[in-house]
């Protein structure tokens, strides 16, 4: 295992004193981190993570932790999760004193490989008890990968979603949306990086530039709490006197909202306002009004900053989070144990349309068999008991039905179907005198 002393670089002049460490996990955590490198993250502390060293090396300026054990070899995990989670645990006393004094940890990776997929739940379990807030931003394998990287993937998410404080998830495959036929394999990954920056620099002003309308940690750590991936994101960015309006154009028009639809489904919505000193009342009215407009049902999280080196410009950063359908679980007794429903508001169909047959009494362990009784013996018997007899029940008797011949129409002219002296043109029950009843 290789470590490298973490060096953070400077920190903006209107930042908020809180130690913020970011962790890119995996080959595509260390592309993440390198986009991170370049864009407007100062202050913050970067660590790449890996099994071995990534293909494009470690972004100047950041510390690097290589969990080498003697089930790799040196040779990586191989695309399997569990050797990427077995070489975590071995170092997860390394991974916990990296995160220790930290108050924010943001985690990126891709999921669906080895490393990220291993890793990272480990990773956010040892940066939650280090007592940091622990945010991951990962992304989901393109369709075009395979079912298994798309299994692993969907298992990884449901493991870092367990131990992580919140999980926003971007699905490669939605980018194909802003994608044509000449873009290269090349461009489509970075599109997909670049995106995931985006949404991870708009939590970051949130949380570092000291805002005007403030959000809280724990009013963010709240917010994302056990969605589990069913977080999306949108970062987008205008300039000029029309800022608010071409911001609103393209949050509205975002791929990654599905034209405004996840707004609408959304139960909880944060906002994140970034602009310059000339940022007006009616910017943030204009903005605000039609981001309530898209997304009545939810609770609507906003906060705005201002910083002085954002002039005549705007930043908005949506994350919309939805709940899973999950079942509501009695509380469990001492007698009876716990069952699950599927909601606890409304009757069971079946209770409102049939009615419950009283439970059958409980019989006895003997029984024994009835006597043989003649017809009469059984009606002396209920004479005797006070009761009547029963009535014979009337006997059914064959009669004949009300039943004509029929004239033969247009056929009454044609000569009939003899056979063996029977006319078989009149019907059978007739000629042979078969009564029906």
């Amino acid at each position: 295992m290789q470590t490298d002393p973490p060096t953070p670089m400077p920190p903006p002049a209107n930042a908020r004193a809180l130690c913020v460490k970011i962790f890119g996990v995996g080959d595509a955590g260390s592309a993440m981190l390198h986009r991170m490198s370049e864009t407007d993250f100062a202050g913050a502390t970067l660590v790449a993570v890996n099994t071995e060293a990534a293909a494009f090396g470690t972004p100047a300026g950041a510390a690097q932790i290589l969990l080498e054990t003697k089930l790799l070899r040196g040779l990586g995990t191989g695309g399997d999760p569990e050797r990427g989670a077995k070489a975590a645990e071995e170092n997860f006393q390394t991974l916990k004193e990296t995160c220790a004094g930290a108050a924010v940890v943001l985690i990126v990776a891709g999921l669906g490989g080895g490393a990220g997929t291993g890793i990272c739940p480990v990773l956010a379990r040892a940066a939650r008890e280090s007592g940091a807030l622990t945010l991951a931003f990962v992304t989901l394998p393109f369709d075009l990968e395979g079912n298994r990287r798309q299994q692993q993937a969907r298992q990884g998410l449901e493991h870092l979603g367990a131990a992580a404080d919140g999980v926003i998830c971007l699905p490669n495959q939605k980018v194909c949306k802003l994608l044509d036929d000449d873009t290269t394999l090349l461009d489509a990954f970075r599109t997909t990086t670049q995106l995931l920056v985006e949404g991870a620099r708009g939590v970051w002003r949130l949380l570092t530039h000291r805002g005007l309308i403030e959000i809280h940690l724990d009013e963010l750590s709240a917010l994302l709490r056990d969605r589990r991936g069913e977080s999306c994101f949108a970062a987008v960015e205008a300039a000029g006197t029309t800022r608010a309006r071409d911001s609103l154009e393209k949050l509205l028009a975002h791929p990654l909202l599905d034209g405004g639809q996840t707004l609408k489904e959304a139960d909880a919505v944060l906002v994140s306002l970034l602009g310059g000193p000339e940022l007006t009342m009616a910017d943030v009215n204009r903005v605000m009004e039609a981001v309530n407009q898209q997304c009545q049902k939810a609770q609507v999280l906003m906060g705005a900053a201002v910083d002085e080196n954002f002039r005549d410009r705007l930043a908005v950063t949506v994350i919309a989070t939805r709940h899973g359908r999950t079942p509501v679980v009695a509380p469990v007794t001492e007698t009876e144990p716990a069952t699950v429903t599927a909601s606890s508001e409304a009757p069971d169909l079946e209770e409102q349309l049939l009615e419950k047959e009283p439970p059958p009494r409980p019989t006895s362990r003997f029984v024994p068999p009835a006597p043989t009784l003649t017809p009469e013996q059984r009606e002396q018997l209920l004479l005797k008991q006070g009761g009547r007899a029963r009535k014979q029940a009337p006997r059914l008797r064959q009669g004949s039905l009300p039943l004509e011949i029929v004239n033969k129409g247009r056929f009454d002219k044609t000569e009939p179907t003899v056979h063996k002296g029977e006319d078989l043109d009149v019907p059978t029950y007739i000629r042979r005198g078969v009564a029906l009843n």
